[in-house]
This record gives C-alpha cells, structure tokens and sequence, in this order.
C-alpha cells in the first residue's frame, strides 16, 4: 500500500477487518524460514552503553531510530539491526529457505555484530533477562514513552519487559489456505507451554516482584497487559478460523499510542480500535489504514500475525543454541501429518502458560510434553536431529539450556565452521 493509500479513512469496522485478515496472514506454500535474536549490552564497567557509543560501534549500521541520518544497511548476511528501549541490540534476519542456509548467515552475522561493538568496549550477552541493572529506558520517541506510561499503570513489568529481557524469536509462513493457517496457528499456541518451559533461563530479574520463576522474561509478558498479549481474550467465542478472529481481537484491542496526536502520542485511555472506528471525535479525527498498520504492530500475543507467524514465547539462548528451538518449529511445521501428531502431544499442556513460565521442566506434564515434541523433532530433524535428541535428554532431566552451552562438541564445531 502506497504512503497515499495508507492516509485513507478508515470507516467501518467490516473493512477494517478485511485489511486486517489481508496484511496479517499472506496464503502460500510454507517455504521460508526467519529469526530475530536479542542481547542485553554492556560496557566493562557493567552499565549500559549511551546510544551515542552504539551509534559510532554501528556506523552505517545503525538503526534510525539513534542515529536519524544513518543509511541503515543491513549486515552482509541481510540482517537487520535495532536497538531496544534499554539499549538490547536486536539482529532480525532475512527469510531463508532452511534453518540450516538461516543459521549459516544469523550466526555469521552475530559474529559481525559482536565484533563492531567489541572494537567500542561494549559486550553483547546472551542473556534472557538481566540480574544486575534496574530497569533503565534509553530510548526516547514517543513509541516508547507512551508505552512506558500505559504500562506503568498495571505494573513495574512494562519497563522491565522493555529494559531487561531479550527473546529468540522464530518466523514461519502462514500456510497455503486457511484450514493450513488454522492447523498450523493452533499447533504453535497448543505447543507453547511446553517450549517455553523447554528454553526457560531466566530465573532472576532485577527488578522482579519477588517469586521463584524459571523464565522472568516470560513472566513480564503474562504479567504486563493481557488486552494486547492475549490473542484468546475476546468477548466473542473464537470461531476456529484465526484469520478472523485474530482481525476481531485486533480491532478489540486499546489504542496504546496514536502516531503524531500529540508530542507523546498518548491514546485516550482505554479506546479500542473499533471505538475510534465508531467515534472518530474520541480522538479528533477519523483512523486511517496507517493508523490501523501502527496498532497492529503494539498488539504482543505469544504468536503475532505479521504476514507470516511470530513466535514470540521463547527466552534468548546461550550463543548459537537459537538454532534448536527454530529446527524444532521447522520440523514439526513440515508436513500436515507432524503439524498434528505435534498438536496431540501438546494437548494436554496447552493453556499452561503460567505454570510454564513459573515451574517450567519442573512440572511433570510439561516435561513429559518437551521431551516427547523434541524426540518427535528429532525423528525428522535431519542435520539437527542429534541437537534435538540431546535437548529431549536434557528436558528428561530437568535440565536449563544453559547448562548444555558447551555440552556438545559438535555443537562447538557447527558454530565455529561458520
């Protein structure tokens, strides 16, 4: 859609959600593959870098949103840079065909990244969820600010969410028609729980309420604002059919921040979309199809519809281990009849959310539901079965990726054949 097209009123809530099914979920054969992976940053000191430091390690590199005059190019590999709120630095790559051709040019591209901030004095860590820094914003637009203020209302685990915790997050296509679209949608929900207590590392968290919890980083998100983190929650039942449902909740979610309304963007409280649909005087004008584009990217559930589908529920894993979770997914996604054994499996978990993210492999159910959908993994892995194998043993165990970072020589030997 053209920027002259994106400044078209919006006026009803039938083709608000048409646009929404439309730009959400793009129909086609599942072919490609993606990843985007965090890290928390800091100097020797251990305080957090001044964007200024990471704009000058980046150079060309830098995102705009610290450096507004900068190229942005991406890294040789096609690897996007970004930066976070509390300065976690963030490579999003470009769609692959295999997580093995995907892994080949992430990796290589992290070791570039590490190396231009290195040159600085700032040290990328492989960490879900920092121990050691209250939660401190860097960045100022008016994204983050109205964020900050939104989310301070329910809780302090807005600004942690946003200042000290770093995700691995996997990329799919949707499917080829709506019924692939809705088995695939319903296997990665269905499956969640099970992978979140999987790659759980993040028991503690500056900053946390207290609680014994085995990922902290996924504790902010369930605690943070369920209206836009939980794509379940709507008045009217689902309808089986995630295309239009995910197009209903969207339109149900508040407003969080609103694009040039004011000098910090601030939505009137509690608006929905569909209100502002409904009323345009509730903000002054009447929504436009960019405005409907903004919204969509402040909706946060486990999985986002962004054309294709975002897994989102996962901790950052120790260097280079990203790659397991993501052979995982692309394994259990690559035939109809694995997408349902992988449902079967994950059934009896499914929901758990919260028991995942606080008791993770140490629920017995949970455990039991890792190591079987990592075993089934496994089976059709191909080059990373044996990764696979060695994370169900480590599930069976009750055993943290962290404690494998260095348990595999082979492991070692894939990383550094990059």
């Amino acid at each position: 859609m053209s920027s002259n097209e994106k400044s078209l009123e919006l006026s009803t809530r039938p083709a608000a959600e048409a646009y929404v099914s439309k730009v959400c979920f793009k129909l086609g054969p599942p072919a490609l593959i993606g990843a985007e992976l965090e890290w928390l940053t800091a100097l020797d000191d251990g305080t957090r870098p001044s964007l200024s430091s990471l704009a000058t390690a980046l150079g060309d590199h830098s995102p705009r949103s610290i450096a507004p005059e900068s190229p942005a190019l991406t890294l040789p590999g096609g690897s996007i840079v970004t930066v976070e709120p509390g300065g976690q630095v963030e490579l999003s790559s470009s769609p692959y065909t295999s997580v093995s051709d995907l892994a080949s040019m992430l990796d290589a591209d992290a070791g570039l990244l590490r190396e231009m901030l290195d040159g600085s004095g700032i040290s990328i860590l492989a960490v879900p969820a920092d121990t050691a820094r209250a939660p401190e914003r860097l960045l100022a637009l008016p994204r983050y600010c109205a964020m900050e203020n939104r989310f301070t209302t329910i809780g302090p685990y807005g600004k942690l969410m946003m200042c000290n915790t770093a995700a691995a997050q996997v990329s799919v296509d949707a499917g080829r028609d709506r019924a692939e679209v809705a088995a695939r949608w319903r296997m990665l929900h269905v499956i969640g729980p099970a992978f979140v207590a999987a790659f759980a590392r993040s028991p503690e968290l500056e900053g946390a309420p207290e609680g014994v919890w085995a990922s902290q980083r996924m504790r902010t998100w369930l605690e943070l604002d369920s209206s836009r983190t939980d794509s379940s929650r709507t008045a009217v039942p689902g309808t089986g059919d995630p295309i239009a449902d995910y197009a209903r909740w969207a339109l149900d979610v508040p407003l969080l921040c609103i694009q040039g309304v004011d000098q910090n963007w601030e939505a009137p409280a509690g608006t929905t979309f569909a209100q502002w649909l409904a009323d345009p005087g509730a903000v002054g004008r009447a929504p436009t199809y960019g405005d409907l584009d903004y919204h969509l990217t402040t909706l946060f559930p486990q999985v986002r519809a962004c054309g294709h589908l975002e897994i989102r529920y996962l901790d950052a894993q120790p260097d280079g281990q990203w790659v397991i979770p993501a052979a995982a997914f692309e394994a259990l996604l690559s035939t109809p009849e694995l997408v349902a054994r992988a449902t079967e499996i994950g059934a009896g978990t499914a929901g758990r959310w919260l028991d995942a993210a606080r008791i993770g492999l140490g629920d017995r159910d949970l455990r039991s539901a890792a190591t079987e959908l990592l075993n089934l993994a496994a089976e059709c892995g191909d080059e990373y079965a044996d990764y696979l194998s060695a994370a169900a043993r480590r599930c069976r165990a009750g055993e943290p990726p962290s404690e494998f970072d260095t348990a595999s020589p082979d492991f070692q030997n894939r990383k550094e054949s990059v």
